[in-house]
């Protein structure tokens, strides 16, 4: 089995066994393939490998500039597929499995203060060409406000998840797992309008032959919803649009307004763990840590004696 073959069997199983979301595989297969790439040049394949090539491949990186967050994630990449081929009887050691890897950069997560989001909000109801846009752009800036979703959850949203005015959504997240995040009422009303809006394009998208989408937000490409990148591009716009700096605006960053403002009104972390769908409560404590430099950053401004 060549190391194609290798990759395409790892891929296959993480679909299969943990559920890898989509963009999860295609993370897999860039870094892999890298990986193999340079075994490759160097004359050598995925089966051969020895630790000491693995940890030259990670020196291989540094010197190309990757930042330790990609380094890791290579490392992370190249570990699961080597347990994958121990595991399957494909190699009979694992020349990863004592490897430390890079750590990451501790970078405080960007976000946005109330201000900042409600002027996208207030925004979001006057950008598009048409009242249908308008009223679509408003929804889908309300929900990822009002749940803190991945993009990806977003977009890819069922129909079936929002019909009949929910106080809850349930939203499928990585690893196909599921949790309810209750919506806030300006995205309950939101959700009805665009409900009632979307309903009436579909009803005219009948009359005319055409079938019904199963998502909330439909697009007619290849996908059959609003693509990462076009709400990438429309969140811009609307940053634009209400006089905030597109350069801090993305999806995350909301993602990450969503939790800060949350923990900044007294909710428990917990709860706001079980929301964004981290597996680990320490990925949520992030958030604790933006709450203290912001404070600290309150204190040096305001307190007299930090003038001196």
């Amino acid at each position: 089995m060549n190391d194609r073959h290798w990759i395409s069997a790892f891929l296959e199983a993480q679909a299969a066994e943990r559920g890898a979301a989509h963009n999860t595989q295609l993370a897999y297969a860039r870094d892999l393939r890298d990986y193999a790439d340079w075994l490759t040049a160097r004359g050598d394949s995925l089966a051969g490998a020895s630790r000491q090539q693995v940890e030259n491949y990670l020196v291989h990186t540094d010197a190309q500039g990757l930042s330790k967050a990609t380094r890791a994630r290579r490392l992370s990449a190249i570990k699961q597929l080597y347990r994958f081929t121990f595991e399957e009887g494909l190699r009979p050691d694992n020349p990863a499995i004592q490897i430390s890897g890079p750590g990451r950069d501790k970078r405080l997560p960007k976000t946005l203060s109330t201000e900042e989001v409600d002027r996208l909000l207030d925004a979001a109801t006057r950008h598009g060409r048409t009242r249908e846009d308008c009223l679509r752009n408003t929804c889908l800036m309300q929900l990822l406000y009002a749940t803190g979703m991945r993009v990806t959850e977003l977009v890819s949203l069922p129909l079936s998840a929002a019909k009949g005015d929910p106080r809850m959504l349930l939203i499928r997240g990585k690893g196909g797992k599921e949790r309810m995040v209750p919506l806030s009422p300006p995205a309950r009303e939101a959700l009805r309008l665009w409900l009632a809006t979307r309903e009436e394009i579909e009803t005219a998208a009948r009359a005319k032959g055409k079938p019904n989408s199963a998502f909330l937000f439909a697009s007619r490409g290849k996908a059959g919803h609003l693509t990462r990148h076009a709400f990438y591009v429309l969140i811009k716009d609307i940053a634009v649009a209400g006089g905030v700096s597109p350069a801090k605006v993305t999806p995350h960053t909301l993602r990450h307004a969503f939790a800060t403002h949350l923990l900044a009104n007294g909710a428990d972390l917990r709860a706001i763990q079980t929301f964004l769908g981290h597996a680990d409560v320490a990925t949520t404590e992030i958030y604790t840590h933006v709450l203290e430099e912001r404070l600290r950053e309150l204190v040096l401004e305001h307190h007299p004696m930090a003038k001196d």
